[in-house]
C-alpha cells in the first residue's frame, strides 16, 4: 500500500516542529519509514493495552511489532520516522511508568473483573482450540519484532532483543520460528544464526517468503537473507549502516537502502550486493518508480541537498546508473529542503522566495505547474493528505490560522484547489509530525469524518459527498445500560477520536473495514465537544446515520471473519483474565471468552487479515519478570458452518432521508445479525447500484467560485469568470465553465438541460489581449548555462491562427504557429551573463499584444581584483576599477568604501572616479555582490601634492625565476632596495647610471639582474595588469614637494620601507 492510502486515517506528516513550513508527504506513524515498501517490522511493546493517540492503518504493509519496558519499568511508547537515524526511534526513546507491586496488580485485576461482570450480557462460551507457548530464556529481552508470513502461510517469526538504554545498543537477540500458526516455536540462534546480534527484521512486500535481517552495527555490519520464510539464512557483509529500507512495489529483489551518512544505495539481488546511488540525500525523500507512469521500472526519484546550502534539487535517475551524466533535473531550479513528494500520479515540491512559499505539481509525470489556491488563502504551510482517485486532498494553513488547518480539494491534475472544510483540528506528534483529525471511512465512496474547531470547541463532522456538505453526528438515543439520552442537535452531538494506533496490533480509537461497508466502531463521547473524559465505545451499522453505545470504557476492536464478527479487548493498564469479547450481530450482544486462569498483561494481538485460517495470537506477560507468553486461538469454533444465500440480507446506503449518495442509490449485502456462519472472502458486498439525476451537490464549485446559502455556486469577489483563458488554440470551440465541476467518483447522470457541466462554446475571433510572460518558477534570474523555461499565457484572442513569437534577447527568436504548442513551456539556454530583455508577441489578423521581462543571467564570482593608482594627487580625480573573474555584464553590484566612511558608494559598473582630499595613505575597499555571495579586495593609495616618476625594467631572467608567491616578492624587494639605497633623489647621474646598466644585483649564482630606465612620466601610476607577464618593472617616483624619492615595484606583494627617504610599493 502506497503512502496515498494512508490518507484514510488521521494524518501524520513528518516535519521538524521548528522548521520553516514545507510541503510534506502524508506519513502515518505506522510506517517506521514513510513509505510502505519499507518492510521493517516495528517493535512490539510489552505493556497493557493503553489508549493510543497516534495513527495506524490496518491495511498498511508494515508488520506487527511490540516492545516491553525495562524489567522494572513500563513503556508508554512514542512514534518515530524510520527514515531518520535509528538512535532516535521509539525503541530508544520512550517514557516509562513505575511498576506496581503484586498486591496492587491483584487489586487492579479484581476491580477490572468486577466491572467486566457488569458489562454487556454474555452468552455461554463455545469451545475454542487454544495453546500457550512461552519464549523461554528471553525474560530479560525488552523488545520484540513479530512477523506472520501471510498468504495463508503457517510461519511466524519473532525477533526478541535486549536493548540497553544506557549504552544505546542491542546487546542480545533471539530469533524464534513457528511453522504451525504459533502453537510451538523453535529458537534458531544456534541452528541458523549464531554468534551475532540481530537488530531489525524486514519482509519483502511482494514475496513474503523473503526475509532480510540486519545485524547490530556495533557488533558487525551484515545482512542475513532468507528465501524460505526463515528456514535458512545466508550472511552477506555490508560496508554501511542501514537506517531504512525501501522495497520496490513490483520487483521483489530490488531494494533501496538509506545510510547514516545521508547516502542512498541500491541492490538488485535482495541485499547481496549494493551500489551507491547518490550522496546528500534528504531523509525519507527517495521513491521508487510508479508502475505505468515512469518509463523504466528501476527509476528512482530523489531529493538531494545542495552542499552547504538550504536548498535541494529534484533528481531522477536509474537505480544502478546514477552518475552525473545519467541524472535528470526535472524541476527548473532549486526546491526547498524536505519538500519532494512522489505519490501515485503526482510529484509535489515547494519553492520559497521572499518569505512566501509556492507549491508545484507534476501530473502523470508532465511538466510542473504552480498549484492554485483561492487568491487570498495565502498559505503558510501545506501537507498532502491523499492522492486517491486522481485527486489531491491537502491540509493548508492559511495566513490567519495558527493551530488549525483547512481542507482543500483539487481537480484531477492537482492544480486548482477549492475549500472543503475550515479549521480542522491538528496537533504535533512526538517527532514534530503534523497530525490532522481527518478519517476516510472504508468501503463507502465519498464518506469522511473530521474534527473541526467551532467557537473553541472540537466537534466531529461527517460528509457523504466528498466534502461538499458536512454535518454533526447524531448521538445514540440510549446509553450502554439502556437509559434514554436527551442529546439534541446542534447543541449536543456525538464526537469521535480520529487518531490511529501507532501499533498495528492495537486497533486505535476508530476502525472501519472495506469488507463490511457501513460499520464504524470508534471511541468517543456525547456532549457539546470532544473530550478525553467519560469515553465509551460507539458503533454505527448504517454508515453514520445512527449510533449505538456498546461499552462505557475504551476497548480495542478488531474485525474477524472478513468483517463478519467483532473482537473487543479492554484497554487496561492492569492484568485481565476474561481476555476478550466477540459479537456476531454488529455489537448488540457480546460473548465473553477466557482462556488464561492467570491474569495477563496484553501487549498486542496478531492476526492475518483477509485469511480463512481463523487464527489469532495474543502476546502478553504475567509480570515484569516472566517469559513472553504467546496464546494462540482458533476461533473457528464460533461458527457452525459456512454462510449460504439465505444467511444474507440487504441494506440501503443513505444520508438521512436522501437515498442518493455520490450520485447513485446503493444496496449492500451483509450477514443477518446473529447467524453463526462463516463469511467467504469473495462474496460481493455491493448488491445493486442505480445512478440518480444530478443535483448541485453532486458538483463542487469550480476554482474561483464559492458555494452560497442556496447551494448555488457564484464567482468570488476576486474572480472574473470572463477573464479566464479559453482554450481555442487547437480547435474552433472550447469548454466554458458554468461554475461547477463534477465531484470525482460521483456517478450521477444529468438529464435534460445540463445546467452544471461545462458548455462547449464556439471560438469567436478576437485580437490577442492579456499576454503574460513568466518563467516556470517565477524567478527573474538564472545561472549561466542552465535551462530557463518560459511560460506564456493569453487571456483572450487564442485561436489556431494566433501565432506566438519569443525573442530571448540574445539574438535568438522562435515562432510557434499557435499557443497550444507552448503548453509545456519554452526552454532556452543562455551562454553569457547579462540582463536580457525577453519579449513575447501574440499576433493574428485582428491585432497583436506583447509582454516583456528582464532576465538576469549570472554566474558565481570566483575572484575580484581592485586596479587602482599606486600614487594619486590630492584633490585630483583618480580612476578605480574592479576586475571580476569570470567577466560579468551588468549583473553585479559594487560597494566602494573609502577610509572610514560609514556608507559605501554603490554602483552597477565596475569603475568609479574618486577625489582624495587628504595626503598620506588612503585605504580603498571594493565589495562585489553576486546573489548571496560577496567578495572584496582592498588597496592602499598614497596621496601627494605632486610627483614625477621613472618606469624601470629588469633583466628577463627575473621573471624566469619568479614562482609568483608573496614570500619571493618580499625577498626580491629587499634585494632591489639594497641596490638602490645609495640613490637619494632622481638626478642626471642616477639616470645615467640606469641607462649604462650600472645598477644591478645578483639573484643567484651566475644570474645577474640589471635595472634600467624605461620611461619618465608625470602621470599617476596605475597597476592595471593583474596577471603579470614579461619583464618585471619598477617605478621610481620623486615627490617634488619634499624632494623624497619613493620606489614602486610591480609584482611585489606589499609596501616595504627602505629608510626614511626611500620607499618601495608593490602590487600582487
Amino acid at each position: 500500500m502506497r503512502a496515498s492510502r494512508l490518507a484514510m486515517l488521521r494524518i501524520a506528516t513528518v516535519a521538524p516542529a521548528a522548521q520553516s513550513p514545507h510541503l510534506y508527504e502524508s506519513q502515518f506513524v505506522c510506517t517506521a519509514v514513510p513509505k510502505c515498501g519499507d518492510q521493517k517490522v516495528r517493535p512490539l511493546r510489552r505493556m497493557a493495552l493503553l489508549p493510543a493517540r497516534l495513527p495506524w492503518h490496518s491495511d498498511c504493509c508494515f508488520l506487527s511489532t511490540f516492545s516491553i519496558g525495562e524489567r522494572k519499568k513500563r513503556s508508554v511508547g512514542v512514534s518515530y520516522n524510520g527514515n531518520l537515524d535509528r538512535s532516535i526511534t521509539g525503541e530508544a526513546r520512550r517514557s516509562v511508568r513505575t511498576v506496581h507491586d503484586a498486591s496492587n496488580f491483584e487489586s487492579e485485576y479484581q476491580s477490572t473483573e468486577e466491572e467486566s461482570e457488569d458489562s454487556n450480557s454474555t452468552q455461554s462460551e463455545p469451545h475454542l482450540d487454544t495453546s500457550t507457548f512461552a519464549l523461554s530464556g528471553d525474560s530479560t529481552h525488552n523488545l520484540a519484532m513479530v512477523h506472520w508470513s501471510g498468504q495463508n502461510s503457517s510461519v511466524i517469526l519473532i525477533l526478541t532483543k535486549l536493548y540497553d538504554v544506557t549504552m544505546g545498543t542491542v546487546t542480545e537477540s533471539s530469533l524464534w520460528r513457528s511453522t504451525d500458526y504459533g502453537s510451538t516455536y523453535t529458537k534458531l540462534n544456534d541452528k541458523v544464526i549464531s554468534r551475532t546480534v540481530l537488530s531489525y527484521l524486514y519482509v519483502c512486500p511482494t514475496n513474503k517468503q523473503k526475509i532480510l535481517m540486519l545485524s547490530d552495527p556495533e557488533v558487525e555490519s551484515a545482512v542475513f537473507i532468507s528465501s524460505d520464510e526463515g528456514a535458512s539464512f545466508e550472511k552477506f557483509p555490508i560496508n554501511f549502516n542501514v537506517l531504512s529500507l525501501l522495497f520496490h512495489p513490483a520487483q521483489e529483489n530490488w531494494i533501496l537502502a538509506y545510510s547514516h551518512d545521508y547516502k542512498l544505495y541500491s541492490s538488485m539481488d535482495f541485499g547481496k550486493k549494493w551500489q551507491l546511488v547518490h550522496e546528500n540525500v534528504m531523509p525519507g525523500r527517495f521513491y521508487w518508480a510508479v508502475m505505468g507512469l515512469d518509463r523504466e521500472s528501476d527509476v528512482v526519484h530523489i531529493e538531494t541537498r545542495i552542499a552547504k546550502g538550504r536548498e535541494s534539487q529534484y533528481v531522477k535517475c536509474r537505480a544502478q546508473r546514477c552518475t552525473e551524466g545519467d541524472r535528470q533535473y526535472l524541476f527548473p531550479g532549486h526546491v526547498d529542503t524536505n519538500s519532494l513528494v512522489v505519490q501515485d500520479e503526482y510529484v509535489f515540491t515547494q519553492v520559497t522566495k521572499s518569505g512566501r512559499a509556492s507549491y508545484f505539481v507534476s501530473y502523470m509525470r508532465g511538466s510542473f505547474r504552480q498549484m492554485k489556491l483561492p487568491k487570498y488563502c495565502l498559505p503558510k504551510d501545506m501537507h498532502i493528505i491523499s492522492t486517491d482517485e486522481k485527486q489531491v486532498f491537502a491540509a493548508v494553513q492559511e495566513w490567519n490560522q495558527n493551530n488549525t488547518y483547512s481542507l482543500y480539494i483539487s481537480d484531477s491534475p492537482g492544480v486548482y484547489f477549492i475549500l472543503s472544510l475550515e479549521n480542522l483540528r491538528t496537533s504535533r506528534g512526538p517527532a514534530g509530525n503534523l497530525l490532522v483529525d481527518f478519517y476516510k471511512v472504508e468501503g463507502i465512496n465519498g464518506m469522511y469524518l473530521a474534527n473541526k474547531i467551532v467557537d473553541n470547541h472540537i466537534k466531529t463532522f461527517i460528509t457523504y459527498n466528498k466534502g461538499q456538505t458536512w454535518a454533526l453526528l447524531p448521538a445514540p438515543t440510549k446509553d450502554v445500560s439502556g437509559k434514554k439520552l436527551h442529546c439534541i442537535l446542534p447543541f449536543c452531538s456525538l464526537h469521535l477520536h480520529l487518531e490511529m494506533s501507532e501499533n498495528p496490533y492495537t486497533s486505535g480509537p476508530i476502525t472501519s473495514k472495506k469488507s463490511v461497508p457501513g460499520i464504524i466502531v470508534a471511541t468517543g463521547n456525547i456532549g457539546n465537544e470532544l473530550s478525553s473524559a467519560n469515553l465509551g465505545m460507539f458503533i454505527t451499522s448504517d454508515a453514520g446515520n445512527s449510533w449505538r453505545q456498546i461499552f462505557d470504557e475504551e476497548y480495542n476492536i478488531w474485525f474477524l471473519d472478513n468483517g463478519g464478527a467483532l473482537l473487543a479487548v479492554l484497554r487496561a493498564a492492569v492484568r485481565i483474565r476474561h481476555l476478550w469479547w466477540v459479537s456476531l450481530d454488529e455489537g448488540k450482544k457480546w460473548d465473553r471468552h477466557s482462556f488464561s486462569w492467570v491474569p495477563l498483561h496484553v501487549d498486542g494481538v496478531l492476526m492475518e487479515p483477509e485469511s480463512d485460517n481463523h487464527i489469532i495470537t495474543f502476546f502478553g506477560h504475567f509480570n515484569h519478570y516472566s517469559e513472553w507468553q504467546l496464546i494462540k486461538i482458533d476461533y473457528k469454533g464460533l461458527f457452525s458452518r459456512r454462510c449460504m444465500d439465505g444467511d444474507y440480507q440487504t441494506w440501503s446506503l443513505h444520508n438521512k432521508e436522501e437515498q442518493c449518495v455520490m450520485g447513485e442509490k446503493q444496496k449492500y449485502m451483509k450477514r443477518r445479525p446473529g447467524n453463526r456462519c462463516m463469511l467467504s472472502q469473495d462474496y460481493s458486498r455491493i448488491y445493486s447500484s442505480e445512478p440518480c439525476p444530478c443535483n448541485a451537490y453532486d458538483f463542487e464549485c469550480d476554482y474561483g467560485w464559492e458555494r452560497q446559502a442556496d447551494g448555488k455556486c457564484s464567482p468570488a469577489f476576486w474572480f472574473n469568470p470572463n477573464g479566464v483563458a479559453k482554450s481555442c488554440s487547437s480547435s474552433q470551440s472550447f469548454l466554458n465553465s458554468t461554475g461547477y465541476r463534477k465531484v470525482l467518483s460521483n456517478n450521477c447522470k444529468e438529464e435534460g438541460r445540463n445546467v452544471y457541466s461545462p458548455k462547449r462554446m464556439a471560438c469567436r475571433p478576437k485580437p490577442p489581449q492579456g499576454l503574460h510572460l513568466s518563467t516556470s518558477h517565477g524567478e527573474l534570474s538564472a545561472a549561466i548555462g542552465s535551462n530557463v523555461t518560459f511560460m506564456i499565457h493569453l487571456d483572450n484572442g487564442e485561436s489556431p491562427s494566433t501565432s506566438i513569437q519569443l525573442d530571448f534577447g540574445d539574438g535568438i527568436k522562435i515562432t510557434y504557429s499557435n499557443l497550444s504548442r507552448t503548453d509545456d513551456g519554452i526552454k532556452h539556454i543562455y551562454r553569457k551573463t547579462g540582463i536580457y530583455r525577453v519579449i513575447a508577441t501574440a499576433e493574428n489578423h485582428l491585432g497583436s499584444d506583447s509582454s516583456a521581462l528582464f532576465l538576469h543571467i549570472t554566474s558565481p564570482v570566483d575572484r575580484v581584483y581592485l586596479s587602482a593608482p599606486i600614487v594619486a594627487i590630492r584633490e585630483k580625480a583618480a580612476n578605480l576599477t574592479a576586475v571580476v573573474w569570470p567577466s560579468h555584464t551588468r549583473t553585479l553590484t559594487f560597494f566602494w568604501w573609502f577610509e572610514n566612511s560609514s556608507e559605501p558608494i554603490i554602483t552597477l559598473e565596475g569603475s568609479i572616479s574618486h577625489m582624495f582630499l587628504r595626503e598620506g595613505e588612503n585605504k580603498v575597499t571594493v565589495q562585489v555582490a553576486c546573489g548571496s555571495s560577496v567578495l572584496e579586495d582592498s588597496k592602499v593609495i598614497t596621496v601627494k601634492e605632486s610627483f614625477r616618476s621613472l618606469l624601470l625594467s629588469f633583466s628577463p631572467a627575473l621573471d624566469e625565476h619568479n614562482p609568483d608567491i608573496p614570500e619571493w616578492r618580499e625577498d626580491i624587494g629587499r634585494v632591489v632596495r639594497t641596490a638602490l639605497s645609495q640613490v637619494h633623489q632622481i638626478s642626471d647621474i642616477f639616470i645615467t647610471a640606469l641607462n649604462q646598466g650600472l645598477v644591478h644585483f645578483e639573484l643567484k649564482a651566475n644570474v645577474h639582474i640589471v635595472v634600467s630606465m624605461t620611461q619618465q612620466t608625470l602621470a599617476p601610476l596605475v597597476d592595471s595588469n593583474s596577471i603579470h607577464s614579461g619583464p618585471a618593472m619598477l617605478m621610481l617616483i620623486s615627490v617634488v614637494f619634499i624632494g623624497i624619492a619613493a620606489f614602486f615595484i610591480y609584482k611585489f606583494k606589499r609596501f616595504v620601507r627602505l629608510h626614511t627617504k626611500l620607499q618601495i610599493y608593490s602590487r600582487p
